[in-house]
């Protein structure tokens, strides 16, 4: 019987788990690559879905499905934009949304990363950036968000804020504050904004600090490795969500995705009931 839980304890111990209130998500991992952090607790593991980066116990992304999410981050602003030159991009330090903006053939992009150490480790281990992060017409800054939009004079056609799970560093980035002085810097805005299923404080907070935006809506799609699977972002400005639009401009501007597509940005806009009701 002994040696029956020695085994079954030495099997969960190779397992990364996170947990939440009521729940928890398993990934099987093969090795711990990475250790560390100043600002927030990293660990890279190797798994069986690739890759896994995780900030304070929770997953970022895994090498498998990270295109799903950073795919539906960036696409749908880029393709809503008529001309998207200039980017910023808010966190971003693994360099997925940088590689799916550049796709639109940008002048310049600019990350604003606090953590230095999450874009250093990702471009020697990870790697998902697929060389976006040394792209001369990427800048980045290793500096507070906040701080950074705050005091911003240049203009931005798209602004992308992909931030972490809520803590001390990122749950400013869903104040009215931010929302206010971003919106005014960008045509386009965009955040991530977290699962409405498992994290509704957090979602309903979003939406009513981003209540006063321009063209203000929320779309969802699915990412397996994030809690629930059901991921949402919510988008503000002048843009077109007008499907004849965008299947022209995908089509114009013949950008390669694995997951994205019009059928799939224009579908991301329907919300179920439970969702509206909250809104």
């Amino acid at each position: 019987m002994l040696s029956y839980l020695n085994k079954k304890i030495i099997s969960f111990m190779d397992w990364f788990v996170e947990r939440h209130d009521d729940t928890a998500f398993m990934v099987r991992v093969n090795k711990k690559l990475y250790e560390g952090g100043t600002f927030q607790k990293i660990e890279i593991y190797s798994t069986p879905l690739g890759k896994m980066l995780v900030l304070d116990g929770k997953i970022q992304f895994t090498e498998k499905d990270e295109m799903m999410y950073h795919e539906m981050l960036v696409h749908v602003p880029m393709m809503m934009h008529p001309s998207p030159e200039k980017v910023l991009i808010i966190g971003g330090g693994d360099g997925g949304a940088a590689r799916e903006a550049l796709k639109y053939e940008p002048s310049s992009i600019t990350i604003v990363e606090i953590d230095r150490e999450v874009v250093e480790k990702c471009k020697e281990i990870i790697k998902i950036d697929g060389g976006a992060l040394n792209d001369k017409r990427v800048r980045i800054l290793y500096e507070d968000g906040i701080k950074f939009v705050r005091e911003c004079e240049e203009h931005f056609d798209v602004v992308i804020v992909d931030g972490t799970d809520p803590n001390i560093f990122s749950s400013h980035i869903a104040s009215r504050q931010f929302y206010e002085k971003a919106s005014k810097i960008s045509d386009i805005m965009v955040t991530q904004s977290q699962s409405p299923f498992f994290q509704p404080d957090y979602f309903k907070a979003i939406a009513k600090n981003s209540s006063f935006l321009k063209n203000r809506r929320f779309y969802i799609s699915y990412m397996p490795s994030y809690p629930s699977g059901l991921w949402s972002f919510m988008i503000s400005g002048d843009y077109e969500l007008n499907e004849e639009q965008i299947k022209k401009r995908w089509e114009e501007r013949n950008v390669e995705t694995l997951h994205y597509n019009p059928d799939m940005h224009l579908a991301s806009f329907a919300l179920p009931e439970w969702m509206k009701k909250m809104l």
